[in-house]
């Protein structure tokens, strides 16, 4: 146990301590590692590198402030991590290829994000913005217990790690901090995410892999990941898969938790040229309120994609199946309450030529909006536009089953698929609908199978379907 008050390091919130702090961190390496311990008090530093065998234990009423001095947080390459290509910033606390690491304690991490959030290095950008926590290439990574806030962007990143625990954390980032994401693992394996609340300005928990051009991380899957017993607040996403999802994304199970004001639930988004494979995802008891969209799949994601890139990105036509092809599968989503929607029910778009496959969402109840709504895009979707009060909204799906479904769209058919096949709608109630809408609306869907239910004997339109039975 190393108390940093015997070795120089001070606690009255103004001295900057980080080269102190970089030196009793070089004496603890010496000796095989332990705890790096914070007393209560106020702790200026910048960034902060464990190494193997360490614990930095943040004391109840212990607060490190991020230092404002940007020199204090260098640049990092490859030469930190073997084989890795990139370059970014380094964290408020980091390690690189360490292992048995641990943030935990009682006390508070204060990244001083307003520094950042509007300012930059050149006076044009936000470039050089550090994490807060960030991990590569690590093993055996444990987060338990602390506080962080006003994190200059994202929040908790282990990368290409293995065996992360983040247990208890509370995560506060003003909800319009710009990319402020609350956890966000990319290219792990082994994650677990317990008993957590995320209040933050972007995605809340981010399940990543890189793109094509992320030749490190891609070539690792983000899998085995647990989250369960979390609250999340905010942000334009609860718990979300990708964009970046190009070495795949598996193995996941999200359960128990809590989303409020989130602007989507459960997103899930890529585009054409991402690749990857999202895949074997299980969803189960979650509540949900005040989000624009609950369910949220999206092959059209628009954000960051360059104005030549557009019509290749973006057509709606098939086009061959390439190696960058992106591909979701196996997802299945029970047990979930939604009220106070404002924009649909649920959204899930498909490529043409990789359609969304093997979705199941069952007990599914969904309520919208009462009183006057502003419109809002379901999903962050090229071409896609804003919606309000509107059901569920399927394109270009295969293999899907909505079973034990209540939805009460305002302002469209409760259930409407088009570009899709083999899709079964068993016992649907619908609490209502627009008047002039048909309760189930298909467009080109070749195989279908309705069970009627509770308001579904109003009305069901089908425009070139084929092989459509009902019940």
């Amino acid at each position: 146990m190393y108390n940093v008050l015997d070795h120089g390091i001070k606690k009255d919130g103004t001295t900057d301590n980080t080269q102190a702090i970089a030196a009793l961190i070089g004496k603890m390496e010496q000796a095989g590692g332990g705890t790096l311990y914070f007393p209560a008090g106020k702790y200026v530093t910048g960034s902060i590198e464990l190494k193997s065998n360490m614990t930095l234990y943040l004391e109840a009423g212990a607060e490190i402030l991020a230092s404002e001095d940007r020199s204090k947080y260098p640049f990092v390459d490859g030469k930190k991590v073997p084989g890795w290509d990139g370059v970014t910033v380094a964290a408020i606390v980091t390690a690189f290829g360490a292992e048995n690491i641990a943030v935990m304690g009682r006390g508070k991490i204060d990244g001083r994000g307003y520094n950042w959030w509007h300012k930059s290095t050149d006076g044009t950008t936000r470039d050089g913005r550090p994490r807060t926590l960030q991990f590569f290439s690590c093993d055996n990574i444990r987060v338990d217990g602390i506080t962080i806030v006003n994190s200059p962007m994202w929040t908790i990143h282990p990368v290409c790690s293995n065996n992360v625990t983040i247990h208890g954390v509370t995560i506060k980032n003003p909800w319009d901090s710009p990319n402020t994401d609350g956890i966000n693992p990319e290219s792990c394996s082994n994650v677990h995410i317990s008993n957590c609340h995320v209040d933050v300005g972007d995605d809340c928990v981010t399940l990543k892999s890189g793109t094509q051009h992320d030749s490190f991380q891609r070539l690792k899957p983000c899998e085995n990941i647990t989250i369960t017993n979390c609250t999340m607040v905010n942000g334009h996403g609860g718990v979300v898969i990708g964009s970046e999802m190009s070495g795949g994304v598996r193995n996941v199970t999200i359960s128990n938790c809590v989303f409020n004001g989130t602007d989507r639930g459960i997103r899930i988004k890529t585009r054409r040229k991402r690749g990857g494979t999202v895949e074997d995802v299980r969803v189960n008891n979650l509540i949900m309120n005040d989000v624009f969209c609950p369910i949220v799949i999206n092959g059209f994601y628009q954000c960051g994609a360059k104005p030549y890139e557009v019509e290749e990105l973006f057509t709606r036509e098939k086009l061959p199946l390439a190696e960058d092809t992106p591909t979701f599968r196996n997802i299945y989503i029970s047990n979930v309450t939604a009220r106070g929607c404002a924009s649909a029910a649920c959204f899930m778009m498909g490529i043409p030529e990789s359609p969304i496959s093997g979705v199941s969402i069952e007990n599914f109840v969904v309520d919208m909006k009462q009183g006057e709504v502003t419109p809002e895009q379901p999903a962050m979707a090229y071409g896609v536009p804003k919606m309000a009060k509107q059901g569920i909204k399927l394109y270009n799906v295969q293999n899907v089953l909505l079973r034990d479904i209540r939805v009460a769209a305002e302002d469209d058919s409760a259930v409407m698929v088009e570009d899709s096949q083999n899709v079964t709608i068993e016992s649907i109630m619908v609490s209502a609908s627009a008047k002039d809408k048909p309760v189930i609306s298909m467009k080109n869907v070749k195989t279908a199978r309705i069970t009627r239910g509770a308001g579904t004997e109003k009305s069901f339109s089908g425009e070139k379907c084929e092989d459509v039975e009902i019940d």
